[in-house]
């Protein structure tokens, strides 16, 4: 079983209150838009970081993570992209790949509104964290938190961090 800690679309924010969520985790997996690489740098002196890098990442991001992250973790099938759509409406670029080889999990970030949903139609979960940074037209900042135990997704939270 792994705790994970999924967030996105920091912006170059990082806060005591982000590292405290990462430090109970097994793992953290960042779903783009990072800005400052002092992000990444924070969580992996602590945890294993799994991430992508989105729109607004410079080549030194993009020099360091890829687009898509697609690997395997306790049994489930993920892919994290930055950019990827919505059920049913995914991006162009992630659409025919979905309903030719579908992950178990598919996050991604982009929009800064939290997501949770089930693609009943392609037998995935969608997850988007929302944004835990300060930059952006979101209100609340936010991540999720769950664990991944013999091919299931289960103890799904949303973590509040407050106002930006």
């Amino acid at each position: 079983m792994k705790k994970i800690l999924l967030l996105s679309d920091t912006h170059s924010y990082i806060d005591d209150r982000i590292l405290h969520y990462v430090k109970e985790a097994d793992e953290v997996w960042h779903a783009g838009d990072i800005g400052d690489l002092k992000v990444t740098d924070s969580i992996e002196t602590l945890k294993p970081l799994r991430a992508v890098y989105g729109n607004i990442d410079n080549d030194k991001a993009r020099a360091t993570f890829p687009l898509h992250q697609r690997f395997i973790c306790e049994g489930v099938s993920v892919w994290i992209t930055h950019i990827g759509g919505y059920p049913p409406k995914y991006n162009i670029n992630t659409r025919d790949e979905i309903r030719t080889n579908p992950p178990k999990l598919f996050i991604c970030g982009h929009s800064h509104i939290l997501k949770v949903i089930p693609d009943h139609k392609n037998d995935l979960l969608h997850m988007n964290p929302g944004a835990a940074g300060t930059h952006g037209f979101h209100k609340i900042r936010t991540m999720l938190r769950f664990t991944l135990d013999k091919g299931k997704i289960e103890n799904l939270e949303v973590i509040e961090l407050g106002k930006k």
